[in-house]
């Protein structure tokens, strides 16, 4: 989910205890939302951000005071350069909560505010995520939609039933299955960002080549309230691991899924924790990390931002208070001492003290000492976010490992899409599908390790 846009934590969230509520009934139960989510985007346009207060409720208004806001949508626009207007809107329903999407437009490219809103039209979370351009996803040449059937209607055998999908080669079976865990932020199923989905990309690509995969809606989206219905008590465990290993434990109940031959597959921070989870499920056969990071999330979020802000050859004053700002944020959530004192439900860069304590005793080189398993590592050279440094450590630290296979690809970005050109965030604006090349590169690792 992100602190930059597309950066490894949440994008600008600022999501804080909310309570599920009854809706309110009404004849057009979206006027009221759709208003105040475009009246509160010209509020912050126009610097009124002592009215925009009057928006929230009493948790985000403690959480996001006018101070806080208006350096927000400095911070946003120093990414994305000025904001020059809104370009419509979209809604969705969450829970109880009602969803409006406005989109933004800046100067170098669009996000969509994504403002939820309470039972009483109170604004109870705010994020700015990728823009979504409105129309039907258009398949890959590489995927034969006659060659599988995709089963929409599963949950994950947990306490969250998290909505799942079934990409099932068509056949008898019994097939190899993977597994896709998402990257941060609250993603859907198909891992949109923009108009792109690289999560069905890969999915139906794999299916196509006699490889089962299931895809499923990520807790942090599902819920968009768990820190709070988790009291603060909320890990990467919770986030990711948990619902992983669900979704192993859903296949293998599967007749048509080899219960011997089922892989996870981690995309950016579902990748960099691929380690841990090898770690702790004996039922998973093999591992893929594309895009996983080998370092600590704190220390790429600093890359990210000083690579953003120098997009256009300099660092302004103002993002050199930003980088400050940022390394002040950093400081806290990496003092043991900090977040041991600080409130459990309070939000830091995105999570609460106890994600961060977590991943304090968490490195992933150290965890993947203890590799036993099939693995193969992936990484685009144009990818920004998880670096080349990221892919050779990696490729250093598991050299003498005899079952580990790593795949570079110059040309593609974090998503694994062809990217021409700078890598920046205006890259995931534009359609593009999952490289042939990852598919057809997992598919014969897959089949080379595990069999037909």
């Amino acid at each position: 989910m992100k602190v930059l846009f597309f950066s490894l934590l949440s994008s600008m969230i600022f999501f804080v205890g909310l309570q599920a509520q009854t809706p309110q009934k009404g004849q057009d139960e979206w006027a009221v939302p759709i208003k105040r989510a475009q009246a509160f985007i010209q509020l912050l346009q126009q610097g009124k951000y002592d009215s925009v207060e009057t928006y929230f409720d009493a948790n985000m208004k403690s959480a996001l005071p006018a101070q806080k806001l208006e350096g927000m949508w400095k911070t946003l626009q120093a990414q994305m350069g000025a904001f020059q207007e809104t370009a419509g809107t979209r809604t969705e329903m969450v829970q109880t909560y009602h969803v409006v999407y406005v989109t933004c437009v800046f100067k170098e490219g669009k996000l969509d505010a994504k403002v939820v809103f309470d039972a009483k039209n109170k604004i109870a979370g705010l994020f700015f995520v990728p823009h979504r351009e409105a129309g039907s996803y258009q398949p890959p040449a590489y995927v034969n939609p006659k060659a599988f059937t995709e089963i929409d209607t599963l949950k994950l055998p947990n306490r969250w039933q998290l909505p799942a999908n079934l990409s099932l080669p068509n056949g008898g079976g019994p097939f190899p299955a993977i597994v896709l865990v998402h990257g941060s932020g609250p993603n859907d199923r198909d891992e949109t960002i923009g108009p792109n989905k690289p999560f069905r990309d890969l999915a139906w690509g794999l299916a196509t080549r006699g490889i089962a995969v299931l895809r499923y809606e990520k807790r942090t989206r599902a819920y968009p309230n768990i820190i709070s219905l988790t009291h603060g008590k909320f890990t990467v465990v919770d986030e990711t691991i948990d619902d992983a290993f669900s979704a192993v434990a859903l296949l293998r109940r599967i007749p048509k899924i080899d219960r011997h031959k089922i892989i996870i597959l981690g995309h950016s921070l579902g990748g960099m924790l691929v380690p841990r989870m090898a770690a702790t499920n004996q039922d998973v056969a093999g591992f893929i990390i594309m895009a996983g990071a080998a370092r600590p999330l704190t220390q790429l979020m600093k890359e990210q931002y000083r690579y953003i802000f120098n997009l256009d050859g300099t660092l302004s004053p103002a993002e050199l208070k930003k980088l400050h700002q940022l390394d002040s944020l950093i400081a806290l959530v990496t003092s043991r001492d900090y977040l041991n004192k600080a409130n459990p439900t309070e939000v830091i860069l995105g999570a609460p003290p106890a994600y961060w304590k977590d991943l304090l005793n968490y490195d992933p080189l150290k965890y993947a000492d203890n590799f036993r398993k099939s693995i193969l590592v992936m990484q685009g050279g144009k990818d920004y976010q998880v670096s080349r440094k990221d892919f050779d450590l990696w490729k250093q630290h598991l050299k003498s490992d005899s079952k580990a296979v790593f795949k570079f690809y110059p040309g593609l970005n974090h998503l694994f899409m062809e990217c021409k050109g700078t890598p920046s965030p205006s890259n995931y604006e534009i359609p593009a599908h999952v490289a042939p090349q990852v598919i057809n590169d997992i598919a014969r690792w897959v089949h080379q390790q595990f069999g037909e």
